[in-house]
Formats: C-alpha cells, structure tokens, sequence
C-alpha cells in the first residue's frame, strides 16, 4: 500500500502540531487557525469553524492565559495536572483538523493514537523537566523551562506547517529516542524481592 506525498505530508503536518500541544496546548491551535485564515493550513473538510474569528479569539486569549500561568510559580504545578489531559484533547483536535484525504479508520487510528499520543508523550516529558527543575532550583529554573516549553510549541508547530515532512520525521526519530531510552531505563531497573 503506498501513500501519496500529499497524504503524508498531512500527516507530517497532524502529528508536528500534535506534538506542539504537548510543550503548549493553545499555541498550536492558535497557529493553525491563523495559518488556515492566511491560506497557508489545508482545513479537513468539517473543520472549518477552527479559521473563524471566534475561534482564532479563543485560542489566541487561552494562549495568554496559559503562558502567563506557567510564570506564576505554584500556578505552574497545578497547571499540569490539566494541561496533560487537555494536551492530549488538543493533539487530537489539531491532527483531526489538517489530516485530509485519508480513509476515516486510517485518519482515526492516526489522529487518536498518533495524534493524542505524540502529544501525551511530549507532555510527559515536560511535565518530568519542570518536576526536576522545580527539584533541582527551588522552582527558580521554572521560568527558563517555561520559555524554553513555549519556543519548543512555536518553533514545532510553526516547522510541521512550513515543512512537514521534516516535522514528521523530527517525531518519529524523537519518538525513537524515547523508546531506546525507556527500554534502557527498563532494564537498569532492579529487580524485585522473589
């Protein structure tokens, strides 16, 4: 079965800002929307209302709100019991929204496990960065991983519209990592009393 460039290229482009929402949840849907409004995002068909005025207002005010919270120090904790969750609400809405031309059990399959995946698995990560930076500083390092979180979901979600290819290939090779590092971690693991 082969796939053509334009169907992998989307979903290169699905699961890139999947990705994005686990460093932050609105600043991809924010990107999309305004990408969708400029021309430069191909909307799936029935996702339409993620370009409207009201939606690109909503995701662009949650956008502010949640930068700004991860600078409040204790605010920043609490936030990620939510955002794990939301991430991966918002890594399924955005690959939904840009995965076109696909059979519906293929785009489904993808846009539930690749897409809510991805960004499961990116937000874990962050969540464990900001456990051992607030560990390791006092909670003083937290601004900088918050910094470094959101350049991480603009630069992610801003590469997977401009070249999604790369984006696709950028997750998979992380998602390789981190599976090498987990089997590692595995196996490192003591084993228990007998």
């Amino acid at each position: 079965m082969t796939f053509p460039v334009e169907t992998v290229a989307s979903l290169g482009l699905g699961l890139g800002l999947a990705a994005a929402c686990g460093f932050r949840v609105f600043v991809p849907l924010l990107v999309v929307s305004l990408g969708a409004r400029m021309g430069y995002v191909p909307l799936a068909a029935g996702w339409d209302w993620v370009a409207s005025t009201p939606a690109t207002v909503a995701f662009g005010s949650a956008m502010l709100l949640e930068i700004l919270a991860y600078y409040i120090p204790w605010l920043d904790h609490a936030l990620d019991t939510v955002a794990t969750p939301a991430a991966v609400g918002a890594g399924i809405v955005a690959s939904a929204s840009v995965l076109a031309d696909m059979p519906p059990l293929l785009k489904w399959t993808a846009v539930i496990i690749g897409g809510g995946g991805v960004a499961a698995l990116v937000q874990g990560s962050t969540v464990a960065l900001r456990a051992a930076s607030g560990a390791t500083t006092g909670g003083l390092g937290n601004p900088v991983v918050a910094t470094a979180e959101l350049a991480g979901a603009s630069l992610t979600a801003l590469a997977a519209i401009v070249v999604p290819l790369f984006a696709l290939a950028a997750v998979l090779l992380a998602l390789f990592i981190g599976f090498l590092v987990l089997r590692r971690l595995a196996a490192r693991r003591p084993a228990g009393p007998r």
